[in-house]
């Protein structure tokens, strides 16, 4: 195809950060371990459909669909480069409709500014190498939006309404925001961000018509979602109530790492925002851009005071405004300087000028980046935990997983437990549709560690601890028969996790003398 004048800019633009954000995905890719969110990812999607199927009715429900994605993905050679893959082929996608819709509502230098800075953001690169759905959420929302610009068909997006192409754009627009509620169901805010669009812009009634019956077909669909994992809440039990902390964390994660960065992006933010904000009837890039960056992160942590529901990845795809916003304030400043007697320079001059900026900024942010590509930068490297196991355990050994969930490095890195004896387990995950296995009640568990005369314990730090009293009646049992009934004899930590081998108690001489 042949591109001429805006056409061929408004390519690059898009092209570029596309480019990119694949090079800053696929830089450090395989970083040698998964942690325990990814291996949960890893260890379902290579189960069979049924067995996925069984799974999500008592766990996992809201990652369902990510997890039959995941299994298509996995299915010709499953490794750590193939889980993460997707994901950074989504934050691609995501970085170039964040440049396109720069490009259709301001101009094409201003989507290459925007498109550049989501890329070089370390949130995105961050979650763009994660082997879960956030990425694949952020590239849903991004292109809901794009179908929502297109289907509303205000300027300056097209010179007048044209509504026989819109009505097929608002089903569109319907499909992709179900779609991507089903991979996350939180991504439903977006919906009031949109809204809130539409009231910004105060468009006409048939607008607000036709957006609600998109809008209610794709929340009619997540219905059943909904539903099944009401029952699953106890999943994000642990989560807290977010407080000014999770505020200024989730602005440093927007907007970058370093004052260098933040100072100069709030100012392009601010400017982009001052008014007029938008004019009746026209469509702008902060009308658009600013409820998508405000509204899910404000919704979820005013529910979050009552529901604890908030984490920073569960809006991840609310970071789309904010380089939107930071490149319409970039193209103020640049209109203001006439204003300001200031020499404006020629158009390429200004594109150049903010690529190289972004480029600063990106400069800065390389230690973060890089040192976010080692698997150490993580809550936990099981592959690590499974190459310890590997040099501490012989085949034959017992070994007790304390909580149960401590047996998702077996699960991800079966290597370094090959041939050990798991005292607990009673049938395995995908046997059990559970995600780690079912275990044995508590007084089989009994019965299995008094034939035992040494035990390896591979536990959480937390459930070593004194204070630390399970809910589960079986966890409960190996507390209570280890600390009776054994001695730690030495022990091997590592990040997440410890692993000490115990031993049983010599009988003491007399005892029965002393009980007759």
């Amino acid at each position: 195809m042949r591109w001429s004048g805006a056409g061929r800019a408004g390519a690059a633009a898009v092209l570029l950060p596309m480019s990119a954000m694949l090079a800053i995905g696929l830089w450090g890719l395989d970083r040698g371990g998964m942690w325990r969110d990814e291996a949960v990812t890893f260890q379902v999607a290579r189960r069979s459909v049924p067995q996925i199927w069984q799974l999500l009715h008592s766990v996992d429900a809201v990652h369902g669909l990510y997890y039959l994605l995941m299994h298509l993905a996995l299915a010709p050679h499953p490794g750590e480069v193939a889980l993460r893959l997707p994901s950074v082929c989504a934050a691609a996608t995501t970085a170039g409709l964040v440049a396109a819709l720069g490009v259709c509502l301001c101009r094409p230098r201003v989507g290459l500014w925007a498109g550049l800075l989501y890329a070089v953001t370390p949130m995105a690169g961050h979650f763009a190498q994660e082997g879960r759905s956030y990425a694949l959420v952020a590239a849903g929302v991004a292109g809901a939006t794009v179908l929502l610009v297109r289907a509303m068909g205000m300027p300056p997006v097209r010179a007048k309404p044209r509504s026989r192409e819109s009505v097929g754009d608002w089903w569109a627009y319907a499909g992709v925001v179900a779609v991507t509620c089903l991979l996350h169901e939180l991504a439903v805010l977006l919906l009031l961000a949109h809204a809130g669009t539409l009231a910004l812009v105060r468009v006409p009634a048939r607008v607000w018509w036709r957006w609600g019956c998109a809008a209610g077909a794709a929340v009619l669909g997540l219905v059943p979602l909904v539903l099944v994992s009401r029952g699953q809440s106890a999943q994000v039990a642990w989560l807290p109530r977010p407080g000014a902390g999770s505020v200024e964390r989730l602005l440093a994660a927007f907007t970058g790492s370093t004052l260098l960065v933040v100072v100069p992006y709030l100012v392009l933010v601010a400017l982009a925002v001052r008014p007029p904000l938008v004019r009746r009837g026209e469509l702008s890039l902060p009308a658009v851009a600013l409820p998508l960056m405000v509204v899910p992160p404000a919704v979820l942590m005013t529910v979050s005071q009552f529901w604890p529901l908030y984490d920073d990845r569960y809006v991840l795809y609310a970071l789309s405004g904010a380089p939107l916003l930071a490149a319409a304030g970039a193209e103020r400043l640049v209109g203001l300087m006439p204003r300001l007697r200031l020499t404006v320079p020629t158009g390429p001059r200004i594109t150049l000028t903010g690529v190289l900026t972004i480029t600063f900024a990106f400069a800065v942010q390389l230690p973060l980046l890089r040192q976010d590509r080692t698997a150490d930068h993580r809550a936990d490297n099981l592959a690590a935990v499974s190459a310890t196991a590997h040099s501490e355990l012989r085949p034959g050994d017992p070994v007790l997983f304390l909580p149960s969930i401590v047996r998702r490095s077996a699960l991800a890195y079966p290597k370094g437990f090959r041939g050990i004896r798991d005292v607990a387990l009673s049938a395995p995950g995908p046997a059990s549709g559970t995600l780690y296995g079912l275990e044995a009640d508590p007084g089989e568990l009994r019965r299995r560690l008094a034939r035992l005369d040494r035990v390896w314990v591979v536990a959480e730090p937390f459930a070593l601890r004194p204070t630390w009293y399970p809910a589960s009646p079986t966890e409960q049992v190996k507390l209570a028969v280890v600390d009776e009934e054994f001695v730690p004899l030495e022990e091997v930590a590592r990040k997440g996790v410890t692993m000490r081998l115990y031993v049983r108690r010599a009988p003491v001489q007399g005892m029965r003398w002393a009980i007759d």
